[in-house]
């Protein structure tokens, strides 16, 4: 009943969700492309035997190339279907693995439109990235015999609670799993009080995402460029966040640092630049090369470089964390040996966040303030940020494995074979 109850009233709010879809449609028109994928129509050919793995938008569809490689390696008879929900997640996609996955939209929940979804692909079995947990997606999974395994799976206290008050709903959704990898054991313990009868923990598949190498050697050109300047990075910043960056730069007294400020949604690159304009900071944009040498902040309005933006920079900032947002991942930080400053708001990614910090990768602050102080401290403290910056690229190997582990249980949960 609860799920029925749950159907009608997706039914009953499609006009909102067309209205967000023509909402974001004014900023990114590719939002209004491909809407029959939406609704479980689709026109691409189907091979004969097909994985599908489901990452909802960019840092999921990043975070899941080791595992996609491993599904590959593994059973190379199969190609993968790659799902998303945001068009930014699909040109992650098509950057990541070029035409090695077929890309296609999951649909929206309905039950017709997830039946159709399943009947036009046919997967041997699917893999959702972190934590998406659709109810008609799984119930219409179970009934046509595709298990389905919950990989790199995280779920925040809050989160928890959420979801625990849709017990009726979710519980079932949960119960129908195959089996859940989870980052952490208090992922773990979580995820199996919301109904999840079979949970290991095999770490974040993050720490086995290797940087480009042409994006690191992109990084190393711009340092060279840049010169001796030092550089802080304000990484994936969130809305309202940047003011509090700009605060925080005003503090670090160092006359010719320069700060890279990198908003995380694209659709915001020039709304941030006509705030830096109206603070009457002098600007470069990435999307017209280098930072000039009177530039006091270079805003990078681009996609997919932020492995060069993290070996340019001597010290990062992650975004979501001055605002009680969560925080980002500083996994990719760490692995490109960039030391980090969060915030007080981590709640996100937690675990990964303690273990940085204890490691001595990274360190927190609790105010903008504090930021400024930091930041000015560090790049003036060399041996400091030399041993930071070891201890970053330590801590990444240090977690490594984790896709391993993931293909070995989804083998074992799927009942299907390798090779």
């Amino acid at each position: 009943m609860a799920r029925i109850a749950y159907s009608l009233l997706l039914y009953l709010i499609t006009p909102l969700i067309w209205l967000r879809l023509l909402w974001r449609g004014r900023k990114q028109p590719e939002y209004l492309q491909n809407l029959g994928e939406r609704y479980g129509f689709y026109r691409q050919p189907v091979p004969a035997k097909l994985i599908w793995v489901h990452a909802v938008s960019v840092g999921e569809t990043r975070a899941a190339q080791p595992l996609i490689e491993g599904l590959q390696a593994r059973w190379p008879g199969y190609r993968v279907l790659l799902t998303g929900m945001t068009p930014t997640g699909r040109a992650a996609g098509l950057e990541v693995y070029g035409d090695k996955v077929i890309q296609a939209y999951l649909p929206y929940d309905y039950p017709g439109a997830v039946a159709r979804f399943l009947r036009h692909f046919s997967p041997a079995f699917g893999v959702l990235m972190e934590t998406e947990i659709w109810p008609n997606l799984l119930a219409g999974a179970q009934r046509h015999g595709v298990p389905v395994v919950l990989a790199n799976a995280r779920l925040s206290v809050r989160s928890a609670r959420g979801y625990g008050r849709f017990s009726a709903l979710l519980g079932p959704a949960f119960a129908s799993l195959s089996g859940v990898a989870a980052q952490t054991s208090g992922d773990a313990e979580r995820i199996a009080a919301l109904g999840a009868p079979t949970v290991e923990v095999c770490g974040n598949l993050k720490f086995d995402v290797t940087p480009s190498a042409e994006k690191i050697a992109l990084g190393q050109a711009w340092r060279q460029a840049i010169g001796h300047r030092p550089v802080w990075l304000a990484a994936s910043t969130r809305e309202g966040e940047e003011a509090l960056v700009l605060e925080a730069w005003r503090r670090v007294n160092i006359p010719d640092a320069l700060l890279v400020l990198v908003p995380r949604h694209p659709q915001r690159f020039d709304e941030v630049a006509d705030i830096l304009r109206q603070q009457g900071i002098r600007t470069s944009r990435r999307s017209a090369g280098l930072p000039a040498p009177d530039a006091q902040v270079w805003l990078g309005d681009s996609m997919g470089e932020m492995a060069a933006y993290f070996t340019l920079a001597d010290l990062s900032f992650i975004g979501g964390s001055l605002l009680p947002l969560g925080g980002q991942n500083l996994i990719e930080a760490a692995a490109c040996g960039c030391p980090v400053i969060v915030g007080p708001h981590t709640f996100n990614f937690l675990q990964a966040t303690d273990d940085a910090i204890a490691a001595g990768a990274a360190q927190r602050v609790d105010s903008p303030e504090a930021l400024g102080l930091a930041v000015e401290r560090l790049l003036k403290e060399k041996s400091e940020l030399a041993a930071m910056r070891a201890a970053a690229s330590a801590f990444a190997c240090a977690h490594q494995g984790a896709a391993g582990r993931m293909l070995t249980l989804i083998e074992r949960w799927t009942g299907r074979a390798g090779r």
